[in-house]
């Protein structure tokens, strides 16, 4: 009789981006439940944990537009052996880095009648940057966002030991 499976341990996170990918990854619908026999959940909105323990895979959405933003991925690097940077925002900045050719003061000045300076909120970087800028990233899978079957077929080549091949019609940059 040969052993179960131990499951993999998965974290998500997500930075300053629009929430997309996890959407995606939420649009596989019922094939979750085909995930979840794969995989165990550690941080992610669905389990509601804020930091991971050491994890197999991480999935890491968004770019990086503040302090707090390069701190929480700098320990997802740290927890999570492989990780893979989902959608166009951390794969090369995407939307949020269409403020990389504004000065950041004065894009401030312009939204706020009094520019808030509260220890609380995290410094805006003056630039937004991909997480690659930052940390080693293992896998990208580019899109805004990744279609859900991408992410399916992504998921399941990794969690089967087999590189993740994407063909044409699975990537896309709209």
């Amino acid at each position: 009789m040969n052993a179960p499976r131990r499951k993999l341990k998965v974290a998500t996170a997500s930075l300053a981006g629009c929430f997309g990918c996890h959407m995606s990854l939420l649009d596989i619908d019922e094939r979750l439940f085909a995930l979840l026999e794969l995989v165990e959940l550690d941080r992610s909105p669905l389990t509601d944990k804020k930091h991971c323990g050491p994890c197999d895979l991480g999935l890491i959405e968004g770019g990086l537009c503040n302090a707090e933003n390069v701190e929480v991925l700098r320990e997802f690097r740290r927890s999570c052996k492989v990780l893979v940077a989902v959608g166009a925002c951390a794969v090369n900045g995407g939307l949020p880095a269409q403020r990389n050719h504004l000065d950041v003061r004065d894009c401030l000045k312009a939204v706020y009648p009094v520019v808030p300076n509260d220890p609380e909120l995290p410094l805006p970087l003056d630039k937004v940057h991909p997480l690659s800028d930052v940390v080693r990233i293992d896998y990208f899978l580019p899109g805004c966002p990744p279609p859900a079957e991408a992410l399916w077929q992504f998921l399941t080549d990794l969690l089967h030991g087999r590189t993740p091949q994407l063909g044409h019609g699975l990537i896309h940059y709209d």
